[in-house]
């Protein structure tokens, strides 16, 4: 511990998110990236939710606010953050539509609070969110997939929505210009995580309201997948070819 470390001490159980050199059994890292865990958070779920909880949490409150009887779409709601977001969307009084692909993916994310899910796999995502929304589109569209789903996204918003995309799972957007807004008046943003939490004050404050929203039962970050350290290419096998649900850890 450094001379002037104030917000913990030996023994505490910490967690962090940061973007280099987490693979590894030992670290160093600056005091103020550090937060302490509540004695309900267990240190395998908070390995699961840090980086997704946090991301999930300023997507709806800070990247774009969601309010009561808004209509959100939902890009991959079968894994990581779109597992969260089901549970914390419908707590908060939203309408949600998840998309996701095969039969057992579009169970779990039912499992986890959307209102709505859509099989990307046998359905026009574009033309279902349509027929939900009775033609009026969404308010907001979270999408981390990227290259395969973000003219779909945009697609499925209502006059002057919002798309966000925070994610490249399937590779970086391609082809979007700013004439593409607009065709309804849309809003379009690229979030970043560590431009949310780049003071501790409000790391701390994200990281205190996703530990009491766990706590109170409101979301979870459930572990399907659990591979050895000495695994990771395993581990990054099975989600380039999304075989995996939820969240993945790994073990040292």
């Amino acid at each position: 511990m450094g001379a002037e470390v104030r917000n913990v001490k030996p023994g505490d159980r910490v967690a962090y998110t940061h973007p280099m050199g987490a693979y590894a059994t030992l670290r160093t890292l600056p005091a103020d990236r550090l937060v302490k865990l509540p004695d309900g958070i267990s240190s395998e779920a908070a390995a699961a939710m840090m980086l997704k909880g946090l991301t999930a949490h300023y997507l709806i409150h800070s990247t774009f606010k969601v309010e009561p009887g808004m209509t959100v779409l939902v890009q991959a709601a079968a894994v990581g953050v779109g597992l969260i977001l089901g549970r914390w969307l419908r707590a908060m009084g939203a309408t949600s539509i998840g998309t996701a692909g095969g039969p057992e993916k579009v169970a779990l994310a039912r499992e986890h609070g959307y209102h709505h899910v859509i099989d990307y796999r046998s359905e026009d995502f574009v033309e279902r969110v349509k027929e939900i929304t009775d033609g009026a589109g969404v308010d907001v569209a979270y999408d981390g997939v990227g290259k395969d789903t973000w003219r779909g996204s945009m697609a499925s918003l209502r006059t002057r929505g919002t798309f966000v995309v925070y994610g490249a799972a399937s590779g970086p957007v391609e082809g979007f210009g700013v004439p593409d807004l607009a065709k309804g008046s849309f809003s379009a943003c690229r979030p970043t995580l560590f431009h949310y939490i780049a003071t501790q004050e409000e790391l701390d404050s994200r990281a205190q309201s996703l530990f009491a929203a766990v706590t109170e039962g409101l979301i979870s970050s459930d572990v399907h997948q659990r591979f050895d350290l000495s695994d990771a290419a395993a581990a990054h096998k099975a989600l380039e070819s999304r075989q995996t649900q939820g969240a993945t850890v790994l073990i040292p």
